[in-house]
């Protein structure tokens, strides 16, 4: 049920302090947790992240001590909300586990998101990005696979193809050309605003993590993929935020930050089946209410307007996260060879000017090969074909698309070729 966060009743601030036991102690069982569970908890750190990492980029700006002082405060109680959330991820769970989870959030979450965003452009942008998110849970299912045994459905549950997206090797584009056309504050209605916070959210803490962890595995190629992706992560941050208005004020994007994470937990809230996460986001969602209440008189202080010119008067759904499969494959089919146009917009590939800036990076990062390609060599040369789970249907259609998705230059000189696709594709993959 929708309801109007700024007169429910919340938790206050001084009420939320917590001992080290109830921050630190539970945690899930990856084999019995619900995959859906496990991308909830993903993408509510992500959430929790951005908002503690924005508020100290507030304090260093900031001379309204009353906002130092809402800052500090929240500051630590966002901080030990993180801690409870990424915590709930068991020691057990491999890296390589846990990063199939970060893609699933990232390919369900952009296709949810795409489906019910009212800006066209916006979502346009939302379905570029689904389907270079598509293509990393790909290559790193092969690695889980080589690496620890594992099938991606042990993660996924069958609730999100494993094939190749827009090929890996080319989302290394010219940072500048990612750059979008940023919404219009006073036009735009307040789910756009949260839906691309969000979005941003998830992709940032995908960046944080491959940082953080690459690094973890002693394989070299998996440790180059990791720093590829990482790469097209931070171009994804980089072309999300840059739809954000950038004229919004500070109170403004205070405001939308602690409303970002309501909407979020409220969904959560929905959602959830498992007990212990559910009383988690009931909790949270109390105290998130309980931070948007200061956050809206500061507003009303310093910007002299009403909160809900800004967030408006009810919450909004910023993802259900259920399969997307017929979506993703129809998007796939459709736009595997749309690139970045020069003009902030896109383009198909036989359409992208001779000097598109793309390929000097692309050509440039490949020169000695591309890791996400050699991975598909490395695990054919265990398995005879890559890693695939998909419908029979899209899985004939493989070639086609992959001849589709491939370009001419800015190529790797190890890409597996078409020929090459077609004679693995016709072996079974068995685990």
């Amino acid at each position: 049920m929708s309801f109007n966060p700024l007169k429910e009743k919340g938790i206050s601030l001084d009420k939320q302090l917590r001992t080290w036991h109830d921050i630190a102690h539970r945690k899930f069982n990856k084999n019995e947790i619900n995959c859906y569970s496990r991308t909830r908890q993903i993408l509510m750190n992500g959430i929790e992240v951005e908002a503690w990492n924005f508020k100290h980029n507030l304090s260093r700006i900031c001379n309204h001590e009353d906002t130092l002082e809402f800052l500090a405060q929240t500051k630590r109680l966002e901080d030990a909300q993180q801690t409870t959330i990424n915590w709930l991820a068991p020691c057990d769970q491999s890296v390589l586990e846990t990063t199939l989870g970060y893609e699933q959030v990232a390919v369900d979450l952009t296709a949810w998101l795409a489906q019910n965003e009212p800006d066209k452009y916006v979502k346009e942008t939302y379905d570029f990005g689904l389907l270079e998110d598509f293509d990393h849970l790909y290559r790193y299912s092969q690695w889980a696979y080589m690496i620890h045994g594992i099938s991606p459905n042990n993660i996924v549950q069958e609730q999100t193809d494993v094939v190749f997206g827009r090929p890996t090797q080319y989302h290394h584009n010219c940072n500048i050309i990612r750059l979008r056309k940023p919404y219009d504050k006073t036009q735009t209605s307040p789910q756009t605003k949260v839906n691309i916070l969000t979005l941003v959210s998830g992709e940032q803490q995908t960046h944080n993590y491959y940082g953080e962890h690459g690094f973890a595995y002693g394989n070299e190629c998996l440790r180059e993929t990791y720093a590829s992706i990482k790469d097209v992560e931070e171009e994804h941050v980089t072309m999300y935020e840059s739809l954000i208005d950038p004229t919004e004020s500070l109170y403004e994007k205070l405001l939308l930050h602690e409303f970002t994470e309501v909407c979020n937990y409220q969904n959560c809230v929905k959602d959830e089946k498992d007990p212990v996460l559910m009383q988690i986001w009931e909790e949270f969602l109390a105290f998130e209410i309980g931070h948007l209440h200061v956050a809206a008189e500061l507003f009303k202080k310093y910007e002299k307007r009403d909160p809900e010119e800004v967030i408006g008067d009810t919450v909004f759904d910023t993802c259900h996260f259920t399969s997307q499969k017929e979506y993703v494959t129809q998007t796939l089919e459709n736009e595997i060879d749309k690139r970045l146009g020069t003009n902030k917009n896109y383009a198909k590939i036989k359409d992208l000017p001779e000097d598109w800036a793309s390929y000097h990076i692309q050509s440039t990062v490949s020169k000695d090969g591309d890791p996400t390609e050699v991975t598909i060599r490395t695990i054919a040369e265990q398995k005879k074909r890559d890693i695939v789970f998909a419908d029979e249907k899209l899985k004939a259609n493989l070639p086609k698309l992959l001849e589709k998705g491939l370009q001419e230059k800015g190529t790797s000189p190890d890409t597996v070729t078409v020929e090459e696709y077609k004679k693995m594709s016709k072996e079974e993959f068995l685990m």
